[in-house]
């Protein structure tokens, strides 16, 4: 019977043609007998070529068409169905993946075929597979997060690049490689990528060893098939060795080779950023211009070698006398820079210039040479020299060659008459370290009175300079010089003394002072060894702790209010009043007032002086007295002159006044003659 009629077509094939699945049927010996519209079309094959021939004809060759009838055909022939995936090949000699499943038709012994077209989703899937290959061995990290922002995948790059296995990150939030401090900008970072679908930034990540990386981070957004967001794919590339190097350029392209010092072209952009800072905050800044004196003779000598060690050196010694806040810079060969910032007054950079000078000019030891380099140092000044970087570089420049024509080892500025103030504040400072070794300062005592009893309370003591030549200088002509300069420590330490001492031996011959009322510098109280050496003075000089009042401006307290505060609170323990001086004048702040350890407030004789006749001093003197009784403070009032100002104060609410009315500040042998005159008068003391 022919193959082809012993297949008993019917309405069925009608059906299978119309399907899009291949169908073939083939006796036991492999032989075609039925074949439908779409393997044909699969296949490229007429249906009569097809039923003319074996299923060889879609083997890629023989060897693998006697594989398949081995071990395939065969296991079908025996009633196992089998279902796989298979390459095929094509009546064009193309090669294709199709998917096969066979069964077989016992009561005809035949095999039935059914044959589905996979190839493009076979090579979707070897893409796919290839793709992960790659990404799972690319040495760049590449790391998906869901929205929550837990780890879903994690490829070997991003393990290269962190230093973790896959295994130890997987379902644990990305925030573990960042440090907090980028948290902020972090969730900033991230609501931009989910509102524009991708980002690229520069981020830092710290590595399994602690250690931390620069990444070159670009993330996108991934979505499923309707568009929703469900993730976050990141890739991140370690740039660290670049980042390093390009700060490396940056850093030698701004910085002086030889000494690591700001070169001009950052010496420049800070000098602006410091102009437009002193112009919001209305201060003064100096720029000193500093040229070694004789270095080209040194650097001819000796060698370039000893040269480069004294600017090495010279490095050293300028920041030994700068501030934190100072910039230092270095313009080029033997000439140096300096900024510096927040000066009240012109003169002050004088003390600057002093103090550069003198450690530049101490012998140094180099190679074995000791060598001897003074400097000449320009000074100009903003506002009042220029307003911009090029003419207060060009006007320090000027100032110092006028330094050097003036014999070298010395500074000008750039204004002759500021020079010549300089020079004389200068001298100053010489004569004031000189009279504090010599003790040429003398202790005056103003009385503080109980205005309502005219009794004794107290006394303030005030420093005077006794000068050998000029005779005595008021304390308003050095007091600022001493605080600028950092000797009124040493001088606060004088007047205390030996107030201290001239009030324990009245107390010993029967006088009642009363309180002994010294002012306490700022630099002095934030001294670390202040409050040692206030009680061991205390201890020596044998003087009670209740009969001394401390007195700090509020101003200065400012400065630096948390440490003061801490400090004022260990000497008010030890029994000692403390009071603020010139309440009202500085930049009070009621919420350290209420923190501060303090006994009295001190009503500034500014607010005093055109009482009561002033309607705004007479309201501030008022808000000062109802603030102190809301506080529980005592409060004095000073610089009194009249009986006018005198009884407007006691009326309103203070008792206690120090000024004129009762007394001028007078030496210890004119207040003894006031002590007695007061015990003359029992009535007067306390």
């Amino acid at each position: 019977m022919n193959r082809i009629n012993k297949f008993n077509k019917s309405w069925t094939q009608q059906i299978l043609d119309s399907s899009h699945i291949g169908v073939l049927v083939v006796d036991k010996f492999r032989n075609n007998l039925f074949v439908n519209s779409q393997l044909c079309k699969l296949f490229g094959y007429k249906e009569s070529e097809l039923l003319e021939t074996t299923a060889r004809v879609f083997h890629l060759s023989d060897d693998s068409f006697t594989k398949f009838g081995k071990e395939v055909f065969n296991y079908v022939l025996d009633g196992e169905p089998v279902e796989m995936d298979y390459r095929f090949r094509k009546k064009d000699g193309t090669v294709f993946w199709g998917h096969i499943s066979g069964d077989f038709i016992k009561n005809n012994e035949e095999v039935l075929w059914i044959v589905i077209d996979i190839d493009q989703r076979k090579k979707l899937e070897f893409k796919n597979a290839q793709q992960a290959e790659i990404l799972s061995q690319i040495h760049d990290g590449i790391v998906t997060t869901d929205l929550e922002a837990k780890i879903t995948s994690f490829n070997h790059g991003a393990e290269i690049v962190t230093g973790y296995k896959a295994y130890e990150v997987i379902g644990k939030s990305i925030e573990m490689f960042y440090d907090v401090e980028d948290a902020k900008t972090r969730k900033q970072k991230r609501e931009i990528l989910f509102k524009e679908g991708s980002l690229h930034q520069e981020l830092r990540f710290i590595k399994k060893d602690g250690t931390y990386i620069y990444t070159d981070l670009s993330a996108s957004v991934l979505k499923d098939s309707e568009g929703k967001i469900i993730g976050v794919v990141s890739y991140v590339q370690d740039i660290t060795q670049r980042r390093l190097a390009q700060e490396k350029m940056e850093y030698q392209s701004y910085h002086d080779a030889l000494t690591g010092l700001p070169n001009r072209v950052l010496f420049k952009e800070g000098l602006v950023h410091a102009i437009k800072k002193a112009k919001h905050n209305k201060t003064i800044l100096a720029l000193l211009f500093i040229d070694l004196d004789h270095f080209k003779e040194i650097n001819d000598s000796l060698g370039h070698q000893v040269g480069d060690k004294l600017l090495q050196e010279t490095t050293k010694r300028l920041y030994t006398v700068l501030r934190e806040q100072d910039v230092l810079s270095r313009l080029g060969g033997d000439e140096f820079g300096v900024i510096i910032e927040g000066l009240s007054k012109a003169q002050e950079a004088s003390s600057f210039a002093k103090k550069i000078l003198d450690t530049l000019a101490e012998p140094l030891e180099i190679d074995g040479n000791t060598l001897y380099v003074s400097s000449s140092i320009g000074i100009s000044l903003y506002p009042e020299d220029g307003t911009t970087s090029e003419n207060l570089l060009k006007f320090a420049d000027s100032a110092m060659y006028k330094a050097k024509n003036e014999g070298r080892n010395t500074f000008q500025y750039y204004s002759a008459e500021m020079t010549e103030i300089a020079l004389e504040r200068v001298m100053m400072e010489v004569s004031l370290r000189r009279a504090i070794k010599k003790k040429e300062f003398v202790v005056y005592y103003q009385p503080q009175v109980n205005g309502r009893t005219d009794k004794l309370v107290g006394m303030e003591a005030l420093v005077r300079w006794k000068h050998p030549d000029l005779g005595l200088i008021p304390p308003d002509k050095f007091i600022p010089l001493a605080e600028s300069s950092g000797l009124i420590v040493e001088l606060d330490r004088l007047v205390m003394r030996e107030a201290m001492l001239q009030f324990k031996e009245w107390y010993k011959v029967g006088y009642n002072p009363g309180k002994l009322s010294m002012n306490l510098a700022v630099k002095q109280l934030l001294r670390g060894d202040f409050f040692s050496v206030l009680t061991s003075l205390i201890d020596e000089v044998g003087c009670k702790f209740i009969n001394l009042e401390l007195e700090v401006t509020e101003t200065q307290i400012m400065s630096n209010p948390e440490l003061a505060i801490e400090i004022l609170k260990k000497v008010s323990a030890l029994g000692i009043d403390l009071a603020i001086d010139d309440f009202g004048t500085g930049y009070s702040s009621l919420s350290y007032l209420k923190k501060l350890p303090i006994n009295k407030l001190k009503i500034d004789q500014s607010f005093v002086k055109d009482l009561p006749n002033d309607e705004e001093d007479a309201g501030i003197t008022r808000a000062v007295i109802a603030l102190a009784k809301s506080l529980n403070l005592n409060i004095i009032a000073e610089g009194v002159e009249t009986v006018e100002q005198k009884n407007f104060i006691v009326e309103n609410g203070c008792d206690n006044i120090q000024g004129y009315y009762y007394s001028r500040p007078i030496p210890a042998l004119e207040m003894e003659e006031y002590l007695n005159k007061a015990n003359f008068r029992k009535d007067f003391l306390i």
